[in-house]
C-alpha cells in the first residue's frame, strides 16, 4: 500500500511537472495513463528535475522516554491488617490507606514496590511480626491502586516456608502483578522478568541480603535471590542476552533504622553500576536513605552511570520509631537516545509521603499522607487541613527532604 501510495504522488508530481494542472476528479488509473503519456511526450525532462519535484521526507530516530514510579517496604504488621477488616462483609480492604496518593500511579509507565509480608493465605493464620503472613486482599488492592511489579526477595520472604513463599507469588499472579526475586522452582529464576517501557526493553533484578536465618530449603535452594556477586553477575548477563537495554537492580541491604547507607552498600552500588546496572532501588532499613547518581570508572577505563537510592523506607507500615514513617514516592524518568541507542536516567523526582497512625479504633486509622497537598491546600485557604496537621506536613516533609537529598535533573550540564 505503502508502495502504491507513493507512485500515485510520484506519477501526480509528473503530470503536474508536465503539464502545469492536476485535472478535477481524477483517479489513481487516470493519473497513471495521464502521467505515462506525458513522460512520453516529454523526453526533455531529466530524471534529476523529476525526483527534485517529489519532496522524501528524512526518518529520523526519535528519542522514547518512559517513567519508573518506585516504593519502599509494604509492612503489614497485625494492628494494620485489622484496621483493614470490615466486620460487616468478613473482607478486607487495604485500600482506604492510599486515596491521597493513588492519583500518583496513573501516569507512570510502571510501578514496582517491594513485598515485606508474605501472603501464605488464610488457614496459615494471618500474622504480624516477627512472622508475617498477610491477608492476600492486599494484593488485589495494590494492583487496584496500579502497581505493576512487586520484589519479593527480602529477609521476611520465608517467614512461613517455602510453601509461604510460593502462595505469595500465587496470590501475585492471580491479582495480576508480576514480581522478581524469589521463585518457585528452577526455571522460574531464570526467568529474567524483562518489560516494554515505551519501547525501552528493561529486566528488573531483585536480590536479598538474607532471610533472617531461616535456612533456604535444602533442594530449593533456588527459591531466594540472595546478594552475591557471582549469581548477580549472571543474572545480568543473561538480561543482557535478552536484549535489555536498562536494567534495574532492587537490593534489599543495609542497616535497620540507619538513615545513612554504609560501606557495604556503597561498594555493592559500585559493583553494579560498574556491571551496567543503571538504576538500584534500595529496601530493609526502614528509613529513608540519600539517593545519588554514581559515577564509576570500570578495569578498562570506561565510565558508568547510575542512579542509587540505598532506601525507600516504609510505604506503610505500623513502626512508630523515629523516621520509620517517612517515605516518598519517586519518580524516575529514564531516556533512550533514538540514534545511539543509550538509555539514561534524566531526573529523579519524588513526592515526600508520611504514614500517619491514628489511635486503635479509629475510622481510616493508617493513611498515606501527601505533605505537599497538605501545604499547598492549608497556605489556600481552602479549609481541608487543620493547623496542626499542616505543621506536621511541613516537619515531615523536611525531614524526608533532608534524609533522601535533593531531587536530580541529570539533562542540566
Amino acid at each position: 500500500m505503502k508502495k502504491l501510495s507513493m507512485l500515485f504522488a510520484i506519477s501526480a508530481t509528473l503530470f503536474i511537472g508536465c503539464t502545469g494542472k492536476l485535472p478535477e476528479n481524477v483517479g489513481q488509473v487516470n493519473v497513471l495513463q495521464c502521467a505515462k503519456e506525458s513522460v512520453l511526450t516529454q523526453r526533455t525532462m531529466t530524471l534529476e528535475s523529476i525526483l527534485d519535484k517529489v519532496e522524501i521526507p528524512e526518518l529520523i530516530p526519535k528519542d522514547s522516554f518512559a517513567t519508573i514510579l518506585s516504593f519502599g517496604d509494604t509492612l503489614c504488621h497485625e494492628p494494620l491488617f485489622k484496621a483493614a477488616y470490615d466486620k460487616e462483609t468478613g473482607s478486607y480492604d487495604f485500600s482506604y490507606m492510599f486515596k491521597y496518593v493513588e492519583e500518583y500511579f496513573k501516569d507512570a509507565t510502571i510501578s514496582i514496590g517491594n513485598a515485606e509480608s508474605p501472603m501464605a493465605g488464610e488457614e496459615r493464620g494471618y500474622s504480624g511480626y516477627p512472622t508475617f503472613n498477610a491477608p492476600e486482599h492486599l494484593a488485589i488492592d495494590l494492583k487496584e491502586l496500579g502497581v505493576d511489579v512487586m520484589t519479593t526477595a527480602n529477609n521476611h520472604c520465608l517467614d512461613k516456608g517455602f510453601s509461604g513463599l510460593s502462595s505469595t507469588l500465587d496470590f501475585l499472579d492471580d491479582a495480576g502483578i508480576e514480581h522478581v526475586g524469589t521463585a518457585r522452582d528452577t526455571e522460574e529464576q531464570d526467568t529474567i522478568l524483562i518489560k516494554d517501557l515505551n519501547g525501552i526493553r528493561t529486566a528488573f533484578l531483585a536480590f536479598t541480603y538474607g532471610t533472617n536465618g531461616i535456612p533456604l530449603p535444602s533442594g530449593k535452594e533456588f527459591c531466594v535471590n540472595l546478594i552475591d556477586e557471582e549469581f548477580i553477575l549472571s543474572q545480568i548477563e543473561q538480561a543482557k542476552a535478552q536484549g535489555a537495554e536498562l536494567i534495574v537492580a532492587s537490593m534489599h541491604w543495609g542497616v535497620e533504622y540507619q538513615t545513612t547507607e554504609n560501606a557495604e552498600q556503597d561498594r555493592l552500588a559500585e559493583f553494579l553500576i560498574e556491571n551496567d546496572v543503571k538504576i538500584v532501588l534500595g529496601c530493609h532499613p526502614h528509613v529513608l536513605q540519600p539517593m545519588k547518581m554514581l559515577k564509576v570508572v570500570n578495569e578498562e577505563g570506561e565510565e558508568k552511570e547510575g542512579l542509587v537510592i540505598f532506601s525507600q523506607g516504609n510505604f506503610f507500615s505500623n513502626q512508630k520509631k523515629i523516621n520509620t514513617g517517612n517515605t516518598a514516592i519517586f519518580n524516575i524518568a529514564v531516556k533512550e537516545n533514538g540514534v545511539t541507542g543509550e538509555v539514561t536516567v534524566e531526573s529523579v523526582t519524588y513526592v515526600p509521603i508520611y504514614v500517619n497512625i491514628k489511635e486503635a479504633g479509629a475510622k481510616d486509622r493508617y493513611e498515606l499522607l501527601d505533605l505537599n497537598e497538605i501545604i499547598e491546600s492549608y497556605e489556600n485557604a481552602e479549609g481541608v487541613w487543620s493547623e496542626s496537621m499542616y505543621k506536621l506536613a511541613i516537619a515531615e516533609r523536611d525531614r524526608c527532604c533532608t534524609l533522601i537529598g535533593p531531587e536530580i535533573n541529570n539533562t542540566i550540564e
